[in-house]
């Protein structure tokens, strides 16, 4: 714990403009790497002993969704109920639960450290596109979980509509499954709509050029598709096309936006390329 607290107060670096001022001993990276982690593991932890507190009136209020949207679609004579099998899984529940509401919670602080790690390796030119990225990498991150909210209730009724192709049937549930199912979708959501700041950034640094990307822009669907049915928790085909269309759409306007920065760029880089021979 004493470690932890000296890692929190450790006091603020200022970057330098030349990496090379910065470099330190593999030591002193073990020391700062360690550091952050230690501070990573200290939010992470209040986060989830916080979420386990709340967790009671999050679940009702997440399970009353599920229940609004389900209920309504299933047959008559069908009975919906949600079970729990040993008795140890009441715990397993609150603790799967609150660690997930904790570190959706911990993301912002999680990416401010790793940015706090990885900064004093940039140029200032290289630092200026993450700097200004951040405010819009928060608000695609609750956009893409305000989508995901916006459309699950849909596909609940869609998934549970087929109910009605089968006689003689009940709906018994694992009790938290469809909670912590909107819970990593909103994760997931959040995080793949983060794919238009990557690439955004990528080009930025002159690692990817809108040439490039115009020209495999099939290749890049198609990995895009790829990265959706992995990460979206359900792997059907309706949760990975409610992700990937989006994301297609928003990889468009990432090139677009590419291209403007680049031909800015190779402008600003002209002038000052005339400036210097007029001299």
């Amino acid at each position: 714990m004493a470690a932890l607290l000296r890692g929190m107060k450790k006091p603020r670096r200022d970057l330098p403009d030349d990496p090379e001022e910065f470099r330190l001993t593999l030591v002193e990276h073990l020391e700062e790497l360690r550091s952050r982690i230690m501070r990573s593991i200290g939010v992470l932890g209040g986060a989830w002993l916080v979420a386990w507190f709340f967790l009671p009136p999050v679940y009702a209020f997440l399970n009353g969704v599920v229940d609004a949207a389900i209920l309504p679609t299933v047959p008559k004579g069908v009975e919906f109920k949600e079970v729990f099998h040993n008795a140890t899984d009441p715990f397993m529940l609150q603790l799967k639960l609150s660690f997930m509401m904790a570190l959706a919670i911990s993301i912002p602080f999680l990416v401010l450290q790793i940015w706090g790690f990885v900064a004093p390796g940039l140029k200032p030119q290289e630092r200026k596109p993450f700097k200004a990225l951040a405010p819009y990498s928060v608000l695609l991150f609750f956009t893409g979980a305000g989508f995901a909210w916006l459309v699950l209730p849909n596909a609940l009724r869609w998934f549970t509509s087929y109910l009605g192709n089968f006689n003689d049937v009940s709906l018994y549930q694992e009790a938290g499954t469809m909670v912590f199912f909107i819970i990593k979708m909103l994760i997931a959501f959040g995080l793949g709509f983060q794919l238009p700041l990557v690439v955004f950034a990528l080009g930025a640094l002159d690692l990817l050029s809108a040439e490039t990307l115009t020209k495999y822009w099939r290749h890049s669907a198609t990995v895009i598709f790829v990265v959706a049915m992995i990460i979206t928790p359900s792997n059907d085909p309706l949760t990975m096309l409610m992700m990937a269309i989006p994301l297609v759409l928003l990889f468009s306007v990432s090139v677009v936006l590419v291209r403007f920065v680049q031909k800015r760029k190779k402008k600003k880089a002209q002038l000052a390329e005339s400036t210097g021979d007029s001299e």
